[in-house]
């Protein structure tokens, strides 16, 4: 356990390096599981932050042998400041699936678990007392590390793969309007660049937005590889899609959907690829992400320098006037309890 002077420290420090590019993040009380989660659901019901499934390695890591479990289990902090309280659990152990926030309460596409992947869609609501859970309609096919976003009261879905074991990915985009408790899910044009995974989704002045992601394609051996890109995409229902800017560097797994601060959309650190291949992985310094922040109005792109904290495949969710990172991956095979605080 940390000292109370070295949360002291840290809490200076983070501070201090967000201050210098306009960005404070603050520690909050840290989820109730030593190892936390990748993938895992987040969002905001009833005025509580609720984290709830994901994907962590209790008994060894990955390159130890290890072997990835999925959790069902759900977490909500009534306030900040408050401890984190088990709220229940979800209808089956779930991660990488995509959650946004709507009517109320959270709503949850995809996933996968240890038996492959899933078309569920549900919505989670925080009563006070209880998480409710109310299924809505499937996805057309099985979806996992995926992206998505709430433009008005439809919900987007985009790119990820069907099959576990990154040897294909999709470009795909799904649609769902939630009001409508009789609406289907309906299929759009798909993205126009490559097919990719982990993409990061946002939302400016009604258009869907994706950036970056990672392809896979065959490697020399003959092995599916990861290539992590830069392309960004803007879609409108009246227009259709429209390609942006392209990010100063790559980025895949970033927290998603991208919040927006000062006018601009902000990249908070995710996985550019650069430390692929990193030996020995006991040693891995962790993901080499940077904060790159997209003006919508100038189609411009600003580095904003390394994060001081770099988590990835963790949801952003906007809670009590910031945006909150809960848990994550910090570097491969390794998640984090802890939940920052972003404003």
């Amino acid at each position: 356990m940390r000292s109370f002077a070295a949360v002291g420290l840290v809490v200076v420090l983070s501070r201090l390096v967000g201050a210098a590019f306009g960005l404070e993040w603050t520690p909050m009380e840290p989820l109730p599981d030593s190892m936390g989660f990748a993938g895992a659901f987040a969002g905001a019901s009833g005025g509580a932050l609720v984290v709830a499934g994901g994907a962590n390695f209790p008994k060894g890591m990955p390159w130890q042998g290890g072997v990835k479990v999925w959790h069902d289990r759900a977490w909500v902090l009534a306030e900040p400041g408050s401890q984190w309280r088990e709220a229940g659990r979800l209808a089956r152990p779930l991660a990488y699936g995509v959650c946004v926030g709507g009517e109320g309460a959270m709503v949850c596409a995809g996933g996968s678990d240890a038996a492959g992947h899933h078309a569920d869609v549900f919505r989670l609501k925080w009563n006070g007392s209880a998480l409710e859970q109310e299924p809505l309609a499937p996805l057309p096919l099985p979806l996992a590390m995926a992206a998505g976003a709430l433009v008005g009261g439809t919900f987007y879905v985009a790119c990820g793969s069907e099959r576990p074991g990154e040897q294909s990915a999709l470009g795909r985009v799904f649609t769902l309007r939630l009001a409508d408790a009789r609406s289907a899910w309906r299929e759009i044009e798909p993205l126009p660049g490559v097919p990719r995974i982990l993409p990061v989704a946002a939302v400016w002045e009604g258009e869907f937005l994706v950036f970056g992601g990672a392809a896979l394609e065959s490697g020399p051996d003959g092995k599916m590889e990861r290539r992590y890109l830069r392309d960004a995409w803007a879609y409108r229902a009246d227009r259709g899609w429209k390609r942006l800017a392209d990010l100063p560097s790559p980025v895949a797994a970033a927290p998603s959907p991208a919040p927006l601060m000062d006018g601009a959309l902000w990249i908070l650190g995710g996985d550019d690829g650069s430390r692929v291949g990193f030996t020995p992985m006991e040693k891995h310094p962790g993901f080499a992400g940077r904060m790159l922040a997209y003006e919508p109005q100038g189609d411009r792109w600003r580095d904003e320098g390394v994060a001081p904290v770099v988590r990835a495949t963790v949801g952003c969710v906007e809670w009590r006037g910031g945006f909150v990172l809960p848990s994550g991956e910090v570097r491969p095979g390794v998640r984090s309890p802890e939940v920052w605080r972003i404003r």
